[in-house]
């Protein structure tokens, strides 16, 4: 079997797995005082450390939650809670780029009904997938109230790294607030938390478990809990905490902590796997080929090759991948980072997403690239007939 979907859950690292398995031994409640309890939590805060210096934060900055979603609806919602505590500057406008995930778009579209005094805005991209920072810096100077942006540090679907330091310098210069939703990007580029406000990082795109995220907050910054009950985790989040999550997360974050010759491997199989579609195939198109990207993202299309028929097929040549679109209830939609990108849409429904990780190798690129070219005989095959 050759995996090739690593952006949606990378298999979990032989390293993080060990650390779950020592933390279920450990037992014990962090909140408790006697051994056990002291044992947890000294799992607990290693791993706190582990995550925090991925990004070159500082450990009281990390908040524990159940994963990305989680994470990023206790920023959005959290903010602007928190902003209405006394002396805090009320956040009456929300701006979140188009090709957000989908936890980020979904509950910026809900913000609204809670907060009726807030204005959501979605941020256009360019055609190569880059958010638009003239756009960006007419709307920010549009309106009043204090303004919280929402900026992926790279998109999951195409790769592309976003310019997340000219975006801390525009939404610092009116005073706003940044979240970065940082779960694609972290452990295949270098990241720093000073940048912005809040930052979302998730285990299992680490090759951590899954089920286990973070929520990493800057000191001062406005933010109230959205789970409330004991007094775990400061107050913000409560809960007992996930300790053989939370343990195999903060292995993960080591373990990719210092990764640049992985980065250089997976790149080189990226690298290999695009050359590769190109020379067989010179009408494939592979979007946002032009900008930086992430080392282990490539998200193409092979005009004429539906992306559904494409994934049968390489399933039963034992490759997955995912499509560049989405599924519910059976009615298949383009992808609304392509469509943001302006990807004509019989395009957009051709795009395959081929994501690399720790576990990749050579053969899995090339088992790949056999059966997409298969695919494309096939298909021209039908179609002189």
């Amino acid at each position: 079997m050759h995996y090739l979907d690593h952006n949606a859950t990378s298999p979990i690292r032989p390293e993080s797995l060990s650390a779950v398995t020592h933390a279920l031994a450990v037992g014990g409640n962090p909140l408790s005082v006697h051994a056990k309890g002291r044992a947890a939590r000294a799992v607990m805060e290693d791993a706190r450390e582990k995550v925090a210096g991925l990004v070159r934060a500082q450990t009281d900055t990390v908040i524990f939650t159940s994963g990305a979603t989680e994470a990023n609806n206790l920023a959005l919602f959290g903010a602007i809670e928190g902003s209405l505590a006394e002396g805090e500057t009320r956040i009456t406008r929300v701006f979140v780029s188009a090709i957000e995930h989908a936890s980020v778009l979904a509950t910026a579209d809900r913000l609204a009904e809670r907060f009726p005094w807030v204005r959501v805005v979605r941020l256009a991209v360019t055609a190569d997938g880059v958010i638009d920072l003239e756009g960006l810096r007419v709307a920010l100077r549009e309106g009043k109230g204090r303004a919280l942006v929402a900026v992926m540090a790279a998109n999951n679907e195409t790769g592309v790294v976003q310019p997340i330091a000219e975006v801390s310098r525009l939404v610092r210069e009116v005073s706003g607030l940044l979240l970065v939703d940082a779960v694609p990007a972290a452990g295949k580029i270098d990241l720093d938390f000073a940048l912005c406000d809040y930052m979302v990082l998730s285990a299992h795109k680490l090759a951590g478990p899954q089920g286990v995220g973070a929520l990493l907050v800057r000191e001062g910054a406005p933010l109230q809990p959205q789970l409330v009950g004991g007094g775990q985790q400061k107050g913000l989040r409560a809960g007992c905490e996930n300790l053989s999550g939370i343990a195999g997360f903060g292995a993960a974050a080591h373990a990719v902590a210092d990764g640049e010759g992985e980065r250089a491997r997976i790149a080189h199989l990226r690298e290999h796997f695009e050359t590769g579609l190109k020379q067989a195939m010179p009408e494939t198109v592979i979007f946002g080929a032009g900008k930086a990207r992430l080392c282990s993202t490539s998200c193409f299309a092979i005009p004429g090759v539906a992306a559904e028929t494409a994934l049968i097929g390489l399933d039963l040549d034992g490759v997955m991948m995912s499509s560049g679109s989405t599924c519910s209830s059976g009615k298949v939609s383009v992808s609304h980072v392509l469509a943001a990108m302006g990807v004509e849409e019989k395009l957009a429904a051709c795009a395959l997403r081929a994501s690399f990780g720790w576990s990749s190798t050579m053969e899995d690129v090339n088992a790949a690239l056999r059966s997409l070219i298969k695919l494309r005989e096939r298909g021209r095959g039908k179609a002189a007939a």
